[in-house]
């Protein structure tokens, strides 16, 4: 038995070690993929909006499971809530997997939208993309502490409150993750970023016509 803890030791011991390497191996990989610094196999324009339904799908997944978690916990499901979390956390591997993908192999997207839908928009993905980064040392020490310890042993450790924590940021990026989604994909058009103002302009104003088609 000693022989089969001995891996969990370590991490146990140094809960914020653990998640300091694997926040900093997570930003790594984003900042990487933006900057054309890893190598990606590039993706076709059908890929990329593939991919993009396909997250916006493990997205709404994770946000389900979070809440399905809190739930739990209230109810002093520890079992329950432990694996709607895992299960939350591993959608989001899902996602990051995806992403990389999307982003390093194919492009963003930038809304074809205007005034205030369009402020609104970018303040919604600016308050999403803030919290997706903010969140993940937040819900990696979470998680690395459920993995470490009893449920008893969490009653001694800062799990309930670094929790609560994460589930506010990670659930409203998700959820902004979602909005953002179907405002750029089904209720305005798009564009992949870095075009011209002017293409963007002209997909716009024939929009009504593209709708009929």
């Amino acid at each position: 038995m000693a022989v089969a803890d001995e891996p969990q030791s370590w991490p146990k011991s140094h809960p914020r070690a653990v998640t300091a390497v694997l926040s900093v191996l997570g930003y790594a990989l984003v900042v990487g993929a933006f900057g054309g610094l890893l190598p990606f196999p590039t993706i076709s324009r059908d890929a990329v909006i593939f991919l993009g339904d396909a997250i916006a799908v493990v997205n709404t997944l994770a946000l389900a499971a979070i809440l399905t978690g809190v739930y739990f916990i209230k109810r002093g499901e520890v079992r329950k809530h432990r694996a709607a979390m895992l299960t939350a956390f591993a959608l989001i591997m899902v996602f990051l997997v995806l992403y990389l993908l999307k982003v390093g192999g194919g492009f963003e997207k930038a809304i074809l939208a205007e005034g205030a839908v369009y402020y609104t928009y970018l303040i919604m993905l600016a308050v999403h993309i803030l919290l997706s980064a903010l969140a993940v040392p937040v819900v990696l020490h979470a998680v690395v502490l459920g993995l470490t310890h009893s449920p008893e042993e969490l009653r001694e450790t800062v799990h309930a409150r670094v929790g609560r924590i994460a589930v506010a940021a990670w659930g409203l990026s998700l959820a902004l993750g979602v909005i953002t989604y179907i405002l750029l994909n089904h209720v305005y058009m798009w564009t992949p970023r870095g075009h011209s103002a002017g293409l963007a302009l002209l997909l716009l104003s024939t929009r009504p016509l593209l709708d009929r088609e």
